[in-house]
């Protein structure tokens, strides 16, 4: 037993050329015979689909049985793409979630070579008549990034506020001078000129430690519900102020947490305490494009699951605010500002009323700032697709606005869908915020090859805007808010929203050759949840809806023998809209009755 363990060693792990080049070796026939196959189609682009249809479709079943056990079938049910410029067929091969490799066969030679990123993209673009490879602007965000920790499992991908909590307290554990930057934040903490957590009495780690015992114990001696108005003196006078808590109890477990901290670092200590310093008060949300308001605008064009989403977002946010706030001692009004366009001829809606609260919160307010140029305020609404030229304006526009109304720069600045993100890009740049990116939909991988031939497109969707947009979005947002592990990076066959910006060619204008990496931390999985007085158990039957019941049942149950209870029944549920194929489906039900 001994003997077989020391007999062990490790492997190297191959790479993907290597892998087709023993296959090559191992099965020439078969191998040859797909590659041909793929070639006979002529130049073009196939998808995985297609891969292993022709691969299928060329190598008999008995065939395929002996490939199994080598590595080509696994290399090609892990090809995203191929390109076909005969002789040559080139691969994109994902062997995981959000990792990459690129391979080219020459069918002629029987030779692979392994291809760079920019290599990968400048084969591909040959499928465009008329692309100019001698002189092409290269976008690599890589450098930027590079130096900043990142996770490399897969699994790992969304969570990166928890990878971060341990890296950071990691890094405290061993190496205790790491914990000045914390010390500096605390003492330099303040809002609108109100200190809070420590003031200047507190100048080292060891008098922070020394005054957060002396404050321990002297809470240990008050009832714990002792209001914070009866021993901020004493806090005061120890260098500790206003911030660790609304009471007795709550402010012993503030400290304790940071004690806890400072004695010996991990990942959820740091979470916790980081979780009760006060940082966010006022928060600016951008959604520009659209009819937003609180009625009479779903189903309009470009309005629908994004303005639910903020709204049911920004109640929930104000009362989690609001807790916090008063959790940790303080008497500071929250404001939320959902800002959006002013349209002056939306009749029938709210949509030019310049600010209108948002029903069932009692500081949040959707300020409404219109799109203008030269010639004037823009009265028309204009497609999600056409806004690109009045965004620049409008973020100088609303920068204006919200500092009137806030009298403050926000804490916080989240932006929605492209346009959105553009416009919290461009404030937060211009006003030091931290910046929070929510895509809702990456347009780019809606429209298959829209970035290869993004020419055919461009009259209509100006893909070209959206794209690069969405590329500066994202990688100047501080953290990135997505529903699912499957919108960042997919999942074993498809790739996700943000993974396909990871690399990409816009032939004539330029080539990304590292867009996105999903494995940043700043990646962080949110799901939206749901709102409890609409979704609820079926028990209790109490809150249902009933008033349309004896409605629905004459129509479904009635003896009455007319054309309308011949029809079949039939349901479908969702948001009114051309997107959601609700007419289609109308007619396609109809024709079949």
């Amino acid at each position: 037993m001994g003997e077989a363990a020391g007999d062990r060693v490790l492997s190297r792990l191959h790479s993907v050329r290597e892998r087709i080049g023993d296959s090559l070796s191992a099965h020439p026939n078969e191998l040859v015979a797909v590659f041909t196959r793929l070639v006979n189609l002529g130049n073009g682009m196939l998808q995985s689909h297609q891969i292993i249809a022709e691969y299928n479709t060329a190598i008999p079943e008995a065939e395929r049985e002996k490939l199994k056990d080598g590595a080509f079938e696994d290399v090609l049910r892990a090809a995203q793409e191929a390109i076909v410029i005969s002789p040559w067929v080139a691969l994109a091969i994902r062997p995981r979630p959000g990792v990459w490799e690129y391979v080219r066969v020459n069918v002629s030679e029987l030779a692979v070579e392994e291809l760079s990123v920019p290599e990968y993209l400048q084969f591909k673009e040959q499928l465009v008549e008329g692309s100019n490879k001698d002189f092409v602007l290269e976008l690599d965000f890589e450098p930027f990034n590079a130096s900043f920790p990142r996770p490399s499992l897969s699994k790992s991908i969304g969570n990166g506020v928890q990878f971060l909590n341990r890296h950071l307290s990691s890094k405290l554990f061993h190496d205790k001078e790491s914990m000045y930057p914390l010390l500096n934040f605390l003492r330099a903490h303040n809002y609108k000129g109100m200190t809070m957590m420590l003031n200047d009495r507190i100048r080292s780690l060891s008098a922070l430690q020394g005054a957060l015992r002396k404050a321990e114990e002297h809470l240990s001696g008050l009832p714990a519900d002792t209001p914070y108005s009866d021993f901020h003196h004493r806090f005061q006078e120890l260098g500790l102020e206003k911030g660790w808590g609304d009471c007795a109890k709550r402010a012993q477990e503030t400290l304790h947490l940071l004690l806890d901290l400072l004695e010996a670092p991990d990942p959820s200590t740091l979470e916790k305490f980081l979780g009760t310093i006060p940082m966010v008060f006022n928060v600016v949300i951008l959604s520009p494009h659209g009819y937003f308001a609180q009625a009479n605008v779903l189903g309009y064009p470009d309005t629908g699951g994004q303005v639910v989403y903020i709204l049911d977002q920004v109640r929930a946010m104000e009362n989690e605010m609001l807790l916090r706030i008063k959790q940790q001692g303080l008497d500071i009004t929250p404001r939320i500002l959902i800002v959006t366009r002013l349209l002056p001829d939306a009749t029938g809606t709210t949509c030019g009323q310049r600010l209108e609260k948002v029903l069932g919160t009692e500081h949040t307010h959707i300020l409404r700032v219109p799109f203008r140029t030269e010639s004037g305020i823009v009265r028309k609404w204009i497609s999600r697709f056409e806004v690109w030229p009045y965004l620049e304006t409008f973020t100088e526009d609303v920068a204006h606005e919200i500092s009137g109304e806030l009298q403050a720069n926000p804490d916080l600045i989240i932006g929605n869908y492209s346009d959105g993100n553009l416009v919290a890009c461009l404030l937060a740049h211009k006003m030091g915020v931290t910046h929070c990116t929510i895509a809702h939909a990456l347009e780019k991988t809606k429209y298959p090859n829209s970035d290869l031939y993004w020419k055919k497109f461009e009259d209509h969707y100006h893909f070209s805007c959206q794209f690069t947009t969405d590329l500066i979005a994202m990688n100047h947002a501080d953290f990135i808010i997505t529903s699912t592990f499957q919108e960042i990076a997919g999942n074993k066959d498809t790739v996700g929203q943000y993974e396909s910006h990871m690399a990409f060619t816009m032939p004539g204008m330029y080539r990304v050759v590292h867009g996105i990496d999903v494995f940043d931390p700043k990646f962080n999985i949110v799901s939206p949840g749901a709102d409890m007085s609409i979704y609820f158990p079926y028990s209790e039957s109490q809150r249902r809806l009933t008033s349309l019941h004896p409605e629905i049942e004459e129509l479904l149950y009635s003896n009455v023998d007319n054309n309308e209870h011949k029809k079949p029944s039939a349901g479908m549920c969702s948001r009114t809209g051309t997107s959601q194929s609700s007419s289609q489906w109308h007619d396609w039900t109809v024709s079949r009755t």
